[in-house]
């Protein structure tokens, strides 16, 4: 099967050269075009996705080479663009950098080739000028064919844009295009944590920023450029995932800023078996939604809410009791640690013994292949899926019914798993394993059908 996506990939040449920024402005300019937009992000990053859809006020879907594999990326690629007349996939790191430090394995590179995307390279050119084009020629030429089509420079002014633009054309003989530039905009700058970028709910400038740096591309950047690639790319060919339906139950998704890391497609996953997914907050509301037969606790900062979150006692006595009745349950992560005895000093829900803490640093972190080591709520004991561990807290009991391996083989226990449970660091996007959905959503149903 096979669809037009008129698409271009943005990527920089690392972590901090602007290419979140860049994104966002084409984004916006191209929504203020009056175009219908769709928007990717490489990776298993959760919360540039966040900006890209305030943006566009759809979803944004991510495209992960580790996660899924080549059919899987590619059908939802077709599946989120399909009704898109362009859309903007965002790059992790730097193009090339992918699971290890030696490896272009699962990098944005990976995903233009699979996906045969024509790539715009994000440079940074403040204090900078002719270096500027060593590092075009390093990133045209270091791997073969790159995919390269076009170049971006991000805190650029006009008049080193100018120069910077016929060397550009005059050094590459047309292998790559210069595609505008975006100055050194202070007041456009997105804060960052440990985790990466604030959440787009964080930042209460936010359609202010977007529009500033829109109105700043559609003077400096090539936008009819960007289009025009974006029109050369082939159409996607794939064969459909297909998810089999059942009978409707009713899944409690904790979402709000306390719970807000979630993959959109694993979501929708279980929306197209059957499930109605009903939207609650931990912080603020004080019982879980009526009629449910399962309940999805995603990741997030409930570290900086604890307070909060241990304050409203209604909602935490609500949760254990569900969960102490055997409500199938999925906690991931900040989900994992609101279940635990204390976070800090502020008691939790408690159906999980040990207490979390700020362990100062990245903990565990990196894309991880979780294999099962007994029957449990998502699968058999030897099955496996991928996901990644991200986070700079820990717990005193993270778990062992699981193990996690990184690419590079090193090992460690994790999750605590059992008949109506997943808790534990690691994140997992469904369309890396469908059957851990499907499993789940069997739970779903017979916690239904307990009660039919």
């Amino acid at each position: 099967m096979e669809k037009s996506v008129p698409r271009i990939l943005l990527t920089g040449t690392g972590s901090g050269c602007g290419k979140t920024t860049a994104v966002c402005a084409v984004l916006q300019a191209l929504v203020d075009r009056g175009l219908r937009v769709g928007a990717f992000k490489c990776g298993p990053d959760y919360i540039d996705p966040m900006f890209h859809s305030r943006i566009i006020g759809a979803k944004s879907a991510n495209l992960d080479p580790f996660f899924f594999d080549r059919n899987t990326l590619r059908f939802l690629l077709a599946k989120n663009g399909a009704d898109r007349e362009v859309s903007v996939i965002e790059g992790a790191m730097g193009y090339y950098d992918g699971a290890g430090l030696t490896t272009a394995r699962a990098s944005s590179r990976e995903v233009a080739g699979w996906t045969e995307t024509p790539a715009v390279l994000v440079v940074p050119a403040k204090g900078a000028a002719l270096s500027v084009l060593a590092t075009i020629a390093g990133f045209l030429d270091f791997q073969g064919e790159s995919g390269i089509r076009g170049v971006l420079l991000n805190r650029c002014t006009a008049m080193t844009y100018q120069g910077l633009a016929e060397e550009i054309r005059r050094r590459f003989g047309g292998r790559v295009e210069p595609l505008g530039f975006l100055p050194e905009m202070p007041a456009c700058t997105l804060e960052s944590r440990h985790l990466g970028l604030v959440t787009a709910g964080e930042v209460e400038n936010l359609r202010e920023m977007t529009r500033m740096l829109a109105r700043q591309a559609e003077k400096t950047v090539d936008l009819d450029g960007l289009l025009s690639l974006a029109g050369s790319a082939p159409p996607v060919s794939f064969e459909p995932v297909v998810l089999p339906g059942r009978e409707p139950v009713r899944i409690a998704v904790a979402r709000d800023r306390a719970f807000c890391f979630y993959y959109e497609d694993s979501l929708e996953a279980l929306e197209e078996m059957g499930g109605e997914l009903v939207a609650f907050s931990p912080l603020s509301d004080e019982a879980l939604p009526e009629n449910i037969q399962g309940l999805y606790l995603g990741g997030g900062y409930p570290e900086l809410y604890a307070e909060a979150l241990s304050r409203n006692a209604g909602m935490r006595g609500a949760v254990r009791r569900a969960l102490e009745g055997g409500l199938p349950c999925i906690a991931e992560c900040g989900g994992f640690m609101y279940l635990t005895e204390q976070i800090e000093a502020w008691p939790m829900v408690g159906f999980l013994p040990g207490r979390c803490w700020d362990n100062g640093k990245l903990t565990r972190f990196g894309y991880v292949t979780l294999r099962a080591k007994r029957d449990n709520l998502l699968c058999r004991a030897g099955e496996e899926i991928r996901g990644h561990e991200f986070h700079h807290w820990d717990a005193a009991l993270p778990g062992e019914d699981f193990t996690a391996e990184k690419p590079g083989g090193r090992t460690w226990d994790c999750a605590i798993a059992g008949e109506n449970l997943y808790a534990g660091y690691p994140h997992f996007h469904f369309y890396a394993n469908p059957r851990f959905a499907e499993r789940f959503y069997e739970a779903c149903v017979k916690e239904k059908q307990r009660y039919a």
